[in-house]
């Protein structure tokens, strides 16, 4: 089944690119003047690609162009100078308290999608990945670094806090009092402390960076599509509480669709 089809003018006023090559889909933060600063028309089209990949779709890799993944959110929304078509923070939060709150969860819409376990998500980080761009990193599966990439939580020195779904993976990578700490301190991580703590898959050079990148995805590819999106559901809800007996339920039910899959494949059932 096909997924949306999208609006290439969403996607223009993103400052995003994305290109689909069969099971492969390439999201590139294309506004390199600014460091790939984010705005919100860069997390709806962030959304609307996530509404629009179809099940082909089995690989997402999210880059940035030239020397930055991302520097975060674009600084002319603190200043009050107007970024054409954006709202300021001032104007986000105008209205009902629901209607702001509606308006920071699509927002959030954008990057939650990545961590949806019907597709492995890659980050390809090279340079800054600041704020906004360090939750974008986050939200994937796994981050290949480059040896310059620099990481860090800056929103708590702007006086605001993360809310694009970056605390939860933080934590989950690295632990409360790291995360924490990370956080607070607003320090940038570079990418050689990034793979020793294990925010980062693996960090290789600056010119590498595609190559490794290719590396992953053809590995990735290589096991069943279900056999892929059931191990990280499993993986995800290892990390969510769950009891031992809850988990290895959840195993078992996994197993035994996986099992009726094949059968169905080898014309057994």
């Amino acid at each position: 089944m096909p997924g949306q089809e999208i609006d290439a003018g969403v996607l223009e006023r993103g400052g995003v690119r994305l290109v689909v090559d069969g099971p492969r889909a390439t999201i590139t933060l294309d506004r390199p003047d600014v460091l790939n600063a984010q705005t919100p028309s860069t997390w709806e089209a962030l959304r609307a690609i996530g509404e629009s990949l179809g099940p082909d779709v089995r690989v997402v890799v999210v880059r940035g162009s030239g020397r930055a993944f991302s520097a975060g959110l674009d600084r002319r929304m603190f200043t009050g100078e107007r970024v054409d078509g954006e709202p300021s923070l001032l104007e986000i939060m105008q209205g009902s308290q629901q209607e702001a709150d509606a308006r920071i969860a699509r927002y959030q819409d954008g990057f939650r999608w990545l961590r949806d376990p019907s597709r492995v998500t890659i980050a390809a980080v090279q340079g800054h990945a600041i704020g906004a761009g360090f939750q974008l990193a986050l939200a994937c599966d796994f981050r290949v670094l480059a040896e310059d990439a620099l990481l860090c939580m800056a929103e708590p020195s702007l006086g605001l806090v993360p809310d694009l779904g970056g605390t939860l993976p933080l934590v989950r990578l690295v632990g409360y009092s790291r995360a924490a700490e990370i956080c607070v301190t607003t320090r940038r991580v570079p990418a050689d402390e990034a793979l020793r703590m294990g925010l980062a898959n693996s960090v290789v050079p600056v010119s590498g960076l595609d190559d490794a990148v290719d590396e992953l995805v053809a590995q990735v590819l290589k096991p069943m599509p279900g056999a892929v999106s059931e191990t990280l559901a499993l993986i995800a809800s290892a990390t969510s509480g769950v009891s031992d007996d809850e988990q290895l339920a959840l195993e078992r039910a996994a197993q035994m669709r996986r099992l009726t899959e094949l059968a169905k494949l080898a014309g057994k059932l």
